[in-house]
C-alpha cells in the first residue's frame, strides 16, 4: 500500500540585512537554490514550498546566544 506523507522542516537562520524583507529574501533565495540543486528534495521528497518570516531577536534570544557563547569557550 502506498501512503502519502506531508512533511515540514522547521529551521532558524541568522542573516545580516537592512530590513525584514531583505532578510527573508536572502534566506528564501538561498533555500530555493539549495532545493533545486538537490535531486532527492526535488524528486523523492518533492519539496513544494518554502516559507518563513523574519523578526528581530528578543531578550530571550540574546540570553540564549550569550549562554551558547559561554558554553563554546
Amino acid at each position: 500500500m502506498i501512503y502519502k506523507v506531508h512533511w515540514i522542516i522547521d529551521g532558524l537562520a541568522e542573516v545580516e540585512a537592512e530590513s525584514k524583507e531583505e532578510a527573508e529574501k536572502k534566506i528564501q533565495e538561498s533555500l530555493e537554490a539549495y532545493v533545486k540543486k538537490s535531486d532527492p528534495l526535488m524528486h523523492v521528497f518533492v519539496a513544494k514550498s518554502i516559507q518563513g518570516t523574519a523578526y528581530l531577536p528578543g531578550a530571550n534570544d540574546k540570553e540564549i546566544n550569550e549562554i551558547n557563547k559561554d558554553n563554546n569557550n
